[in-house]
């Protein structure tokens, strides 16, 4: 049986990219779950990340079951500490938050997750965290007390990515958190792109169609839709932006 990321990576290059939907477990989203959960499903995501940088209360079990129960799709969790673990998720992204010095978000928190991760069973995803500077200040730079790295510094940035593929990596996540007034460029993703050997997600103010076609056609592998899932009650938007996702599939 395959993993949900060899799936995933088969769906990819079968498709052009994968359309990744995430969703924050926090309380401000309870009367609005299953509704996002609906949308997802409808609007053709490939998986479902569940994850935010600060849960106001202990409901994060209860949520990730009421996304499985309302969705057939893989379930993977986008941790923001090593507290964010449920058996009921199908993966995790195994972070490692490359762009920070914080020895805590380096390697701390993955040795107190890694037992739970084993125990329960859960699929573990190595992955590359970047946080890129998106103008504001993020919920992921307050709480890890790291800095960003500027997105102009596109060496700087390409050198961290290349640290993270040598260092075992599966994929690298680069993204400027919620609310950023600037997101990753397309000749970022170029300059990515030419030099990994191993897929790249990209997430953070992509709000449409056009955006997330520049992102695939640049290189993103893997794009993430966050707050707009949240914001946005059209249907039809969300779906065009899987569709360009997904443009090998839209062009057979």
């Amino acid at each position: 049986m395959n993993g949900v990321f060899q799936s995933l990576e088969e769906s990819r290059k079968a498709n052009g990219a994968c359309a990744l939907a995430l969703i924050d477990p926090d309380v401000k989203n309870d009367l609005i779950l299953t509704d996002l959960v609906n949308r997802v499903v409808d609007a053709n995501f490939d998986a479902i990340l569940v994850g935010g940088s600060l849960i106001m209360d202990n409901g994060f079990e209860d949520r990730i079951s009421r996304i499985r129960q309302n969705s057939s799709l893989p379930v993977i969790i986008f941790p923001g500490s090593s507290r964010q673990l449920s058996a009921n998720a199908d993966a995790v992204l195994f972070l490692s938050l490359l762009s920070g010095r914080n020895p805590q978000y380096l390697i701390g928190e993955q040795v107190e997750s890694a037992p739970i991760i084993y125990h329960i069973g859960l699929e573990a995803i190595s992955t590359g965290y970047i946080l890129l500077d998106g103008g504001v200040k993020s919920s992921v730079q307050v709480m890890s007390n790291t800095n960003p790295l500027p997105v102009e510094k596109e060496d700087i940035i390409l050198a961290h990515a290349l640290a993270g593929q040598y260092m075992g990596m599966k994929v690298i996540f680069l993204e400027s958190g919620s609310g950023a007034e600037s997101v990753i460029s397309k000749s970022l993703l170029s300059l990515l792109k030419s030099k990994l050997s191993i897929p790249i997600i990209a997430g953070g103010g992509i709000t449409s169609a056009e955006f997330a076609n520049d992102l695939v056609t640049a290189g993103a592998d893997y794009l993430v839709i966050g707050n707009l899932l949240e914001k946005c009650d059209d249907p039809y938007k969300l779906k065009e932006i899987t569709r360009v996702i997904h443009h090998r599939r839209s062009a057979n």
